[in-house]
C-alpha cells in the first residue's frame, strides 16, 4: 500500500479524555494509522490488526471517516477532497465501506441490514445532542397509538431497505450514505427517467439534494389487517422553509408519485433478492384527507420472496414549513387499504401543519 499523508482534519472523540480534536493529521502505511492530533501534535499509532469497519464517505464537498479502535467508534471529518482517491483504495484495501451521500438515502437505504447496521456507529458518532428540533422530529412520526389494535412493532421487514432503524438520529454532518452499487445506481437513473430530471438538477437523490438537520424515522409497524400490511414513516427538519419550498416544486411535478414509489420499489426489491430490478407500473395517489396541506404519492407492485402474490408499496410525501415527512406502506389488499393509509397521512399532516402541535 502506499504511504499517505493527509492532513486537515478534525477527529470525534478525543483519542484520551479532554484530548485534542483538531488539527488532526493522519499517516497511512502498511502497518497502520498514526493519528497527529493538536497544535503541539500528540501521536498516537494503531496497527490495523486492531482497526476494524473503516467506512469513508463523501458528502459532497467533504470527507467523513470512520473507524472502530477498541470499542470505540472514531469520525474524522475534514473539508477537502484532495486525498479522496488514495484513501478510497486505503479503505477498500482493508474491506471497509465507501459511499456517498444522497439527499433522500436516509429515508431510502438500499443496504442490507449489515451496513445499515455498521454506518450507525458512524452517524452516532456525530450526534452531539438534544434540541428542540430533533424533539419535534420524533414527535411527528407514526407511534402505536395512532394504530388500531392489533398493530406491532416488527423486527424485520423488506421495508428495512428503505427506512432506516427506528429512532436511529440522522444529521447533515454525514448523514445517511447510499452505497454506490449497480442496483442504487441502477433505481436514481430510473427515476430521474421517469420523472424527467438531470442528476443535476434533482434533489430527491441527486446532486441539488439538501441535507436536513435531523431525520429520525419511527419502527416498522406491522398487521394482519388487509391480508398482511407493514408500515413505517420518517420526519426530516430542515433548516430553512426555502429548501422544503425547492424540494416541493421538484416533487409537484406531473408523475412524481409513480416515479418515487417505483424507485422505492426497485430499492426493496434488490435488497430482498439480491438481484437489480427496474419495475414498470406505478400510479399516482394523491389522497383526500381531512388535514390540509400539500402531499403527493404513488404506489407500485412487487414481488419479494415469501409472499404468495403481488404486494403494493404505498409511498406518500407530506411537507409543510421545515418538516418533510416520507410514509411507506407495504401491504396485500389495495385500494382496500386506501382509506386507512389515508387516514395515517392526515395524521402526520395535522402533525407538521399551521395548526399541528409540532408546527415550525
Amino acid at each position: 500500500m502506499t504511504a499517505l499523508s493527509s492532513s486537515g482534519w478534525s477527529v470525534h472523540p478525543s483519542f484520551v479524555p479532554h484530548g485534542p480534536t483538531s488539527p488532526v493529521t493522519l499517516l497511512f502505511d502498511d502497518e497502520g494509522l498514526t493519528q497527529l492530533a493538536g497544535v503541539y501534535p500528540v501521536a498516537w499509532q494503531t496497527p490495523w490488526s486492531e482497526i476494524t469497519h473503516p467506512q469513508l464517505v463523501r458528502t459532497g464537498r467533504s470527507l467523513a471517516l470512520f473507524a472502530t479502535i477498541g470499542d470505540v467508534r472514531y469520525a474524522w471529518r475534514s473539508t477537502s477532497l484532495a486525498d479522496y482517491e488514495d484513501l478510497r483504495a486505503i479503505v477498500l484495501d482493508h474491506g471497509g465501506e465507501v459511499a456517498r451521500r444522497r439527499r433522500r438515502a436516509g429515508a431510502l437505504v438500499a443496504a442490507a441490514v449489515l451496513l445499515l447496521a455498521s454506518f450507525a456507529g458512524g452517524i452516532a458518532a456525530w450526534f452531539s445532542g438534544p434540541s428542540s428540533e430533533l424533539a419535534d422530529a420524533r414527535a411527528v412520526n407514526l407511534t402505536l397509538r395512532d394504530l388500531p389494535p392489533g398493530y406491532a412493532v416488527t423486527p424485520t421487514s423488506v421495508l428495512g431497505f428503505i427506512f432506516p432503524p427506528a429512532n436511529q438520529v440522522i444529521t447533515s454532518t454525514p448523514t445517511t450514505a447510499a452505497p454506490v452499487s449497480s442496483s442504487w445506481t441502477r433505481a436514481i437513473a430510473a427515476f430521474q427517467s421517469c420523472l424527467g430530471v438531470s442528476n443535476a438538477k434533482d434533489r430527491v437523490y441527486g446532486a441539488a439534494g439538501q441535507m436536513p438537520d435531523y431525520q429520525v424515522s419511527s419502527p416498522i409497524f406491522s398487521s394482519s389487517s388487509f391480508g398482511g400490511i407493514q408500515l413505517a414513516s420518517t420526519s426530516q427538519y430542515y433548516a430553512t422553509t426555502t429548501m422544503v419550498e425547492k424540494d416541493v416544486a421538484e416533487m409537484s411535478r406531473a408523475g412524481f408519485g409513480a416515479c418515487f414509489a417505483r424507485s422505492n420499489a426497485d430499492l426493496v426489491y434488490s435488497g430482498a433478492t439480491g438481484s437489480s430490478a427496474s419495475l414498470t407500473g406505478g400510479v399516482n395517489w394523491n389522497p383526500p384527507t381531512y388535514a390540509r396541506g400539500w402531499s403527493r404519492g404513488g404506489v407500485a407492485d412487487l414481488t419479494v420472496p415469501g409472499a404468495g402474490a403481488p404486494l403494493h408499496l404505498v409511498m406518500v410525501v407530506t411537507a409543510e414549513g421545515h418538516y418533510e415527512v416520507t410514509l411507506g406502506v407495504l401491504v396485500a389488499e389495495w385500494p382496500q387499504s386506501a382509506s386507512f393509509v389515508a387516514g395515517l397521512l392526515s395524521t402526520l399532516k395535522a402533525r407538521i401543519g399551521p395548526s399541528g402541535a409540532i408546527s415550525a
